[in-house]
């Protein structure tokens, strides 16, 4: 079967991965709640839909790439898109969303004979940019396995385990991305308070145990007192809450992602930064310190 994609979400993330799918050759309809963000698409060659419904009645693999729980759940299940979707389709839901919310969304969806895949991203705009994101996904091995045309031109797709799995898999990742962010920014800010180079220092770290991503790009991004939102911090205080609730679920507790979900709750609610790159929790810091924001050396 020839497969035609929906995808519900084109911000940030949705847009580039609704590129990559279109370069790939897929047939696409996308959605957005703000038409204004799909529009550019149309011109690319995929379909504009005006309503959720309207966009997925026709596809085999409906991709949802929203801000919450709250919101996949909306769309899915409130704006007549699960009456609307095809018998045997499958809903692959690439938001970042709480466990149990996954497994309860393939529950209803299996009644009514839809398959469901919960396949978180990381990696960032640029990640959805280049088609490098790591897809962790739950759910049915054999639902990954006919998904997986799909993933490749967005990045590599790995099946963690069963539903509700990838998600799992993601609030980890966004525990080791807010916690390695912190250190980052300390680690930045005592090097340039000592009068060492960042630039310099960042390319003798390179390639050892401390290097990372988040070093190079985000260590970058503190130099250069740039913080236009990739990742944003609201986004990832409602990715630490919910791996917060998920400890709580688990009887265990997590002190350094409840300190660092606590530091980007004060950049948001304290410092206005909740708009910003989650690399903003340098501005925290700085503020912490006493210090003024600008280029650092």
């Amino acid at each position: 079967m020839t497969a035609s994609i929906a995808l519900l979400g084109t911000g940030l993330m949705g847009l580039p991965m609704a590129r990559r799918l279109l370069g790939a050759g897929f047939d696409l309809t996308v959605w957005n709640r703000d038409p204004a963000k799909a529009a550019p698409l149309a011109d690319e060659g995929a379909r504009i839909a005006l309503d959720p419904t309207e966009a997925v009645g026709r596809a085999t693999h409906i991709i949802t790439m929203l801000t919450d729980g709250a919101a996949v759940d909306h769309v899915l299940f409130h704006t007549g898109v699960a009456g609307a979707l095809r018998a045997g389709a499958t809903v692959i839901d690439m938001s970042s969303i709480r466990p149990s919310q996954a497994r309860d969304h393939a529950a209803r969806l299996s009644e009514r004979g839809v398959r469901h895949l919960d396949a978180p991203v990381s990696g960032g705009t640029k990640g959805a940019q280049a088609g490098t994101l790591a897809i962790m996904a739950g759910g049915d091995e054999q639902v990954f396995a006919e998904a997986l045309d799909l993933f490749k031109p967005m990045g590599r797709a790995v099946r963690v385990g069963p539903s509700g799995a990838g998600q799992l898999a993601k609030l980890a990742n966004q525990a080791i991305v807010g916690i390695t962010i912190g250190a980052v920014a300390e680690a930045t800010l005592l090097v340039s308070q000592g009068g060492g180079d960042l630039e310099a220092f960042r390319s003798a770290l390179s390639g050892g145990f401390a290097d990372s991503t988040i070093l190079q790009l985000h260590g970058a991004r503190m130099q250069s007192d740039s913080f236009e939102p990739g990742g944003r911090v609201l986004v990832q205080i409602k990715d630490l809450d919910n791996v917060l609730i998920e400890a709580r679920a688990l009887g265990i507790r997590l002190p350094m992602v409840e300190a660092v979900r606590d530091r980007f709750a004060r950049l948001a609610d304290d410092l206005g930064g909740g708009n910003l790159d989650h690399s903003a929790l340098f501005l925290e810091l700085l503020d912490l310190n006493g210090l003024s924001r600008g280029p650092r050396g």
